[in-house]
C-alpha cells in the first residue's frame, strides 16, 4: 500500500466512525482492483460499475428489455433489409473536456473499440463500416442483418469517449483517466482509490449526492468490519465471502442496513480443456457433467444465496427453461468413466483451478473433491490447484488449465453475450478450435454445425433467433467442455442513512440515485 493510499484511507476511517459522515461523498468499498477505466479495455465488474457512472450508451435497456434512448434521441432506424442502422443523436450533450459529442464523436469510439477493444470480436465479422451522414446521424453498415446489434448498443463498453482527449490514444489504451458524457466526471485515479464527482454541464438529471470514492480493502474480513462500524457508506456483494454475506443479509432484516438486488446475470462456470488428454475424451467430459452435485455446493458453498445452473445463459434471458445439462446422476458418471477403462485400480486425475483471491471458488473446490471421493472416490481424483485470478485470465487461453472455475457477465443482457464469448471459433480442425473465442475462452472445443447455428441466430430477430440460440446451447451441453455451476444474484448493503440501492436492467448499480437521508 503506498503512503499516498495509506493517507487517505486513515482520513476516511477517522472521518466516518460517527454514524454521520463529515464527508459529503459517499464510499463505496470493494476488494477488487480498478487496473483500467478504459472501456475498450475494462472487462472487471468493479470497472465496469465505476464506468456506468461516467459514461453514457446510446441506449439502455428497459426493465421489459426495450431500448430506451440515451446519447441516442430515438429508436435505431433500420434499412437495406436490415443491413443498415441508422441512430440520431442528441445535440444538447458535451464530454467532460467541454467538447460536443456528435456523429463523428460516436464514431471514433466505435472504430476505436474495434480496433483494440478487449471485446471487439462483439463488432468485428457483423459491422462493415460506420457513418456519420450529418452530424447528428450515425449509421452502421453491417455485414449480414444483426438481432443481438441492439443489445449491444447498451453495453458499457461502446460508451464514447472524447476524441480531443483520446487523439494520442487511437490505438493503445488509456487505463488511469477517462473523458467522456457521463453524469459524473473523473476527478482523482488511483488502482486503490477513485473519486467521482458530478459534472456541472451533464444532459440528464442531476445526481442524488455530491460525489462518491471508491475505495479497495484488503480483503472481505476488511470489508465487513467497516461496514459494520460505518466506516463505508456502500458495500457491494461480490467482494464479500459467504458467511459475511449471510450475515449481512442479517443485519438488513434486523434495520441495521438496507439491502438491494439486482438482477442476476452473472454465471459461474468449470471449463475443460478439450485438446489435451484425457478431457479430449468426449466420454470423459460427460462423465463429469453428471458429477457435480449443485445443490449441495449451493448450500455448502453459499447458503443457497447462489442458485444451482444447468445452462450457460441465465434462465431470466432464455426463451424456455429446459435446461440442457443434465443433474447430479454418480452412477451414470461411474458408468461411464468405467466405459474407457477408469475405476478399480486405474482412476481419473483431474487438475482442477480455481481462483485463489476468490473465496466462493476454494468453497466449491473443497466441496466438490470431497464429494467426488465420497461418491465417485474408485473412479476419480480431483488435485487442487489456487491461482490467482489474473494470472488465471492471463494464462486462459494459452491452455495452461486442464479445467478450472471461472464466472462470467455479458456484455448486454442477451443470450447471444452468453454463448458468443465461450462457443465463437473462427478456425478448426475437426472439434478442435485453434483460433477464436474457444480459445481464448480455454475449452478449445467447437463444433461446425453450432458454429452454423451461432451464425445465423445473428440474422433473426425474436423468437427464430433465441430458437437457434437454444440449439447451440444444446450443442454445447453435448460437447461438454463448459459446466454451468451457479447463477449470482448482485446485491449492495448500504447504511440506513442513505436510500435505497437500486440496480438497472444490466445488473448495475445505480450510482447517481444514492443520496443522503
Amino acid at each position: 500500500m503506498t503512503a499516498y493510499f495509506a493517507f487517505i484511507l486513515i482520513t476516511f476511517l477517522q472521518a466516518s466512525c460517527m454514524p454521520k459522515r463529515s464527508s459529503d461523498h459517499i464510499v463505496v468499498a470493494s476488494a477488487g482492483k480498478i487496473t483500467s477505466l478504459d472501456p475498450a479495455q475494462a472487462t472487471t465488474f468493479e470497472s465496469l460499475q465505476l464506468l456506468s457512472g461516467l459514461g453514457d450508451t446510446l441506449y439502455q435497456l428497459n426493465d421489459d428489455g426495450s431500448l430506451k434512448p440515451r446519447l441516442a434521441s430515438g429508436l435505431p432506424i433500420i434499412t437495406n433489409n436490415g443491413k443498415t442502422i441508422s441512430i440520431p443523436l442528441r445535440k444538447d450533450v458535451l464530454f467532460h473536456d467541454g467538447t460536443p459529442f456528435n456523429s463523428e464523436a460516436m464514431s471514433f469510439s466505435i472504430k476505436r473499440f474495434m480496433r483494440i477493444g478487449r471485446l471487439s470480436y462483439l463488432l468485428k465479422g457483423r459491422i462493415e463500416s460506420v457513418q456519420s451522414p450529418s452530424p447528428y446521424l450515425i449509421s452502421f453498415n453491417l455485414t449480414r442483418p444483426s438481432s443481438s446489434l441492439n443489445g449491444l448498443l447498451t453495453s458499457v463498453n461502446l460508451t464514447p469517449v472524447s476524441p480531443h482527449a483520446y487523439s494520442n490514444y487511437k490505438d493503445r489504451f488509456l487505463n488511469d483517466s477517462f473523458i467522456g458524457t457521463g453524469q459524473y466526471k473523473l476527478v482523482r485515479f488511483h488502482r486503490q482509490h477513485q473519486r467521482i464527482e458530478p459534472f456541472d454541464l451533464y444532459w440528464g438529471p442531476d445526481a442524488l449526492n455530491t460525489g462518491i470514492d471508491f475505495i479497495k480493502l484488503s480483503n472481505s474480513t476488511a470489508l465487513f468490519g467497516a461496514m459494520k462500524t460505518r466506516e463505508i457508506d456502500v458495500l457491494m456483494s461480490n467482494s464479500i465471502d459467504e458467511d459475511q454475506h449471510l450475515a449481512l443479509n442479517k443485519m438488513a432484516l434486523n434495520g441495521q442496513l438496507v439491502e438491494g438486488k439486482g438482477r442476476a446475470l452473472e454465471i459461474g462456470y468449470i471449463t475443460f480443456r478439450s485438446n489435451k488428454e484425457p478431457l479430449d475424451n468426449l466420454i470423459i467430459r460427460k462423465a463429469l457433467s453428471y458429477s457435480i452435485d449443485r445443490e449441495l455446493i449451493a448450500e455448502r458453498v453459499s447458503y443457497r444465496m447462489r442458485r444451482p445452473l444447468r445452462s450457460l445463459v441465465p434462465p431470466s434471458l432464455r426463451l424456455d427453461q429446459e435446461l440442457p445439462w443434465p443433474s447430479y446422476n454418480p452412477k451414470k458418471a461411474s458408468t461411464l468413466l468405467r466405459s474407457v477403462g477408469y475405476c478399480g485400480e486405474k482412476k481419473l486425475i483431474l487438475p482442477f483451478t480455481f481462483r485463489s483471491n476468490v473465496p466462493a471458488d476454494k468453497l466449491l473446490a473443497l466441496t466438490w473433491q470431497s464429494q467426488i471421493k465420497r461418491d465417485l472416490g474408485e473412479c476419480m481424483q480431483l488435485i487442487l490447484d489456487g491461482v490467482e485470478s489474473i494470472t488465471v485470465y492471463r494464462q486462459l487461453g494459452k491452455g495452461a488449465f486442464d479445467s478450472v472455475m471461472l464466472d462470467w457477465r455479458g456484455a448486454y443482457p442477451h443470450p447471444s453475450a452468453y454463448l458468443y464469448p465461450l462457443l465463437s471459433c473462427t478456425k478448426a480442425v475437426d472439434s478442435i478450435c485453434e483460433e477464436g473465442e474457444a480459445v481464448a475462452s480455454g475449452s478449445f472445443w467447437t463444433s461446425q454445425s453450432m458454429q452454423n447455428d451461432l451464425t445465423l441466430s445473428d440474422e433473426f430477430i425474436g423468437e427464430e433467433s433465441f430458437k437457434l440460440l437454444n440449439l447451440v446451447e444444446q450443442a454445447a451441453a453435448k460437447g461438454s467442455a463448459y459446466l454451468p455451476v451457479w447463477l449470482v444474484t448482485p446485491k449492495a448493503w448500504v447504511q440506513n442513512y442513505l436510500s435505497p440501492p437500486e440496480f438497472d436492467a444490466a445488473g448495475q448499480l445505480i450510482l447517481g440515485r444514492l443520496r443522503q437521508l
